[in-house]
């Protein structure tokens, strides 16, 4: 068992960043409920200032922040932590995922995108994957 899991409990440690208070109330719901330890925030230079490398096992980034867009919080999380797992969060479909997914902002092998709305049973099913 890692480090991080004995230190929760076993349970896998998410941060999801998303400027929309329902969006992060939503997905910390129902991913408490099954099981998962989450930490929201709305802002992300409040997010980068509480990150803690080895503290997550998976980070749910939404791209369209105000400030700071969610690849910019994804390279500075990458400079602090180049273990953890980052999925992206988007309400723009799946046109606008092939673009990124082709660009050099992310590291390549990170193709995980959420695209909003989703279903919380799928929410589910793409947070097990990226976490197996």
């Amino acid at each position: 068992m890692r480090e991080r899991d004995k230190k929760n409990n076993g349970k896998n440690r998410i941060l999801i960043v998303d400027d929309e208070d329902d969006i992060t109330f939503l997905f910390k719901m129902v991913l408490e409920d099954n099981g998962f330890k989450v930490d929201t925030f709305n802002d992300p230079f409040v997010a980068l200032q509480n990150f803690t490398a080895g503290a997550y096992d998976l980070v749910l980034l939404d791209i369209k922040m105000p400030k700071m867009n969610g690849f910019e919080l994804y390279q500075k999380i990458r400079m602090l932590d180049d273990k953890v797992k980052i999925c992206f969060l988007t309400a723009s479909g799946e046109e606008f995922r092939k673009k990124v997914a082709s660009t050099a902002t992310i590291n390549r092998t990170e193709n995980c995108f959420i695209i909003k709305p989703i279903e919380n049973e799928e929410l589910i099913k793409i947070v097990k994957s990226q976490l197996s």
